[in-house]
């Protein structure tokens, strides 16, 4: 297997470009490349684009690289400009392309420029230690922009986030890893933050579009209240214990969440399946049929599964004990602390077979406010 390319952060790129703006200003001369070690202790080098200077100040651009990773970013160019100050102080802000924060929960103040912590102290420590390698005590203004970041943020979820105009400037490692799964997490954390400080008291977890799509067409629900969970649902429930929510409601279709009801709390299939074998216990428990739960777990889907069901007039019988103990298994997931509940489908386009668990309506009630 083809060993995947790690690539380097947009905070990396306006570090990379803040020295050498530094470097411009003192030497007055071109850099046509410029290096920063990252947070994760690796140094990247990467070449200098559109450098301009004059008596006080310099910008130029750095190319983000994303690797092997899909990152909607990769190949933008970052710019910092860098203007000296005579009061000692280095200001780190974003121009044209940064989104600013609009939303309570994010690691900004509401108004401030979305570059997080660790891009920022990235920012100001190397533009501080390279005016004292040049002697000058009087500091700096280091502006971030992105002209292409406004168009890319509209991709994003930045917008649900609260994040207006444009892009993050985001890394905690300075590096890139390919399809980084932490990034998925942190990304959720981030959504669960933004909702829980302005005001949320009950949220909605859906694994994916399937989820979205039912919660749009068949709950009457605002999607504002729903969070993407992705694969991590066991995750996803910690971090809304984090973050002090009273309930969650877990809605998602049977391909996914019949797998909660065997006590798989990551979904991708990577980690576990067992959906067939799932399905023909739960069978099991209300049948003797040993032909029907060959077949069943012969089956290539779970709406195959749920067909082969239906036939012997079980369906709702299986499906509802599928859906009680994934409600189970879910509430001792989170040891009590959240109220909890769950709703499964299967179907699509309005054209759903549903279950609720014993908790979903009054859930369903309380995300509603």
């Amino acid at each position: 297997m083809k060993q995947l390319k790690s690539g380097f952060t947009t905070g990396t790129c306006a570090a990379i470009a803040a020295r050498a703006a530094v470097r411009m200003i003192f030497e007055q001369k071109t850099v046509e490349a410029e290096s920063v070690l990252t947070p994760k202790g690796r140094e990247i080098m990467t070449p200098v684009l559109n450098a301009e200077f004059g008596g006080n100040y310099a910008l130029c651009a750095v190319k983000k690289d994303a690797g092997d990773d899909p990152d909607i970013t990769n190949g933008i160019l970052i710019y910092t400009r860098v203007t000296l100050r005579t009061d000692g102080k280095i200001v780190v802000d974003g121009g044209e392309g940064i989104g600013r924060v609009t939303k309570k929960g994010l690691k900004q103040n509401i108004g401030e420029a979305a570059i997080n912590p660790v891009p920022r102290r990235m920012l100001a420590e190397n533009v501080s230690e390279l005016l004292e390698k040049y002697g000058c005590e009087g500091g700096a203004d280091v502006l971030v922009y992105a002209p292409e970041g406004v168009e890319i943020a509209k991709k994003t979820f930045n917008p649900r986030l609260g994040i207006v105009g444009g892009i993050s400037i985001l890394g905690t490692s300075g590096i890139v890893e390919p399809m980084s799964e932490q990034a998925i997490i942190d990304t959720i954390d981030t959504e669960l933050s933004v909702k829980r400080a302005g005001g949320a008291e009950y949220i909605v977890l859906a694994p994916g579009n399937y989820g979205i799509d039912f919660i749009r067409e068949s709950t009457g629900l605002d999607l504002d209240k729903a969070v993407k969970c992705s694969n991590f649902i066991g995750t996803s429930l910690d971090l809304c214990v984090k973050h002090g929510f009273k309930g969650v409601l877990l809605i998602g279709h049977i391909g996914k969440f019949v797998k909660l009801a065997g006590n798989i709390m990551n979904t991708h299939s990577k980690y576990a399946d067992c959906r067939m074998e799932i399905i023909a216990a739960n069978t099991a428990a209300l049948s003797d049929d040993i032909s029907l739960l060959r077949e069943i777990l012969n089956c290539n889907t779970t709406d195959l599964a749920l067909e082969l069901i239906d036939k012997e007039g079980l369906l709702d019988a299986v499906m509802q004990k599928i859906t009680d103990k994934a409600a189970e298994n879910i509430k001792t997931k989170v040891n009590g602390v959240l109220e909890t509940g769950v709703i499964i489908f299967t179907g699509a386009n309005k054209r759903y077979c549903v279950w609720k668990s014993k908790a979903a309506d009054k859930l369903m009630k309380a995300c509603e406010n």
